[in-house]
C-alpha cells in the first residue's frame, strides 16, 4: 500500500474499538438501568399518589414526615421492582439492546413458554375457517 492510500484511509491504520465491557456485563448494566429508571418512574408516582395524604397527630404529621415522605416512597418503589415491578424495566431493557445494537435477551435453556390448552382449542377450531 502506498503512503498516498495510507494518507487517504487512516481508518485502515486504527483498530476498530471493542467494547470496554463484555457483551454479558453490558447486559447485565442495561439491566440494572432499567431498573433504576422504573424505580424512579414508580416513586414519581408513588410520590404524587401521597401528596394529598394528610395523617393525623400525635402518630403523623408535621414536618418530619414531609421530610421523610420521599425516603418512604424510594424504598417503596425500590421493592416493587425487585418483586418484579409493573413490567416497565423489561421494555425500556429491550429499547436499550436495540440502541445498543445487542441482540434482544434469549429466552433461558429449557424454558418453553407456557399454552393455555382452552386457547390452543379455541385457535384449532378457527383453522380452517374464512373469517
Amino acid at each position: 500500500m502506498s503512503a498516498l492510500a495510507l494518507q487517504t484511509a487512516p481508518s485502515l491504520l486504527v483498530p476498530p474499538k471493542t467494547p470496554s465491557l463484555s457483551a454479558h456485563a453490558s447486559r447485565a448494566k442495561i439491566a440494572e438501568t432499567a431498573k433504576a429508571f422504573e424505580a424512579t418512574f414508580l416513586s414519581s408516582m408513588f410520590a404524587t399518589m401521597f401528596e394529598g395524604l394528610s395523617t393525623a397527630p400525635p402518630f403523623g404529621g408535621g414536618e418530619s414526615e414531609e421530610a421523610f415522605r420521599s425516603f418512604y416512597t424510594e424504598a417503596m418503589a425500590k421493592d416493587v421492582v425487585k418483586h418484579g415491578g409493573i413490567g416497565l424495566a423489561k421494555h425500556i431493557q429491550a429499547e436499550m439492546l436495540k440502541l445498543q445494537g445487542l441482540p434482544p435477551e434469549p429466552p433461558p435453556v429449557g424454558v418453553t413458554p407456557k399454552v393455555n390448552p382452552a386457547m390452543s382449542a379455541g385457535l384449532a377450531s378457527y383453522q380452517g375457517q374464512s373469517l
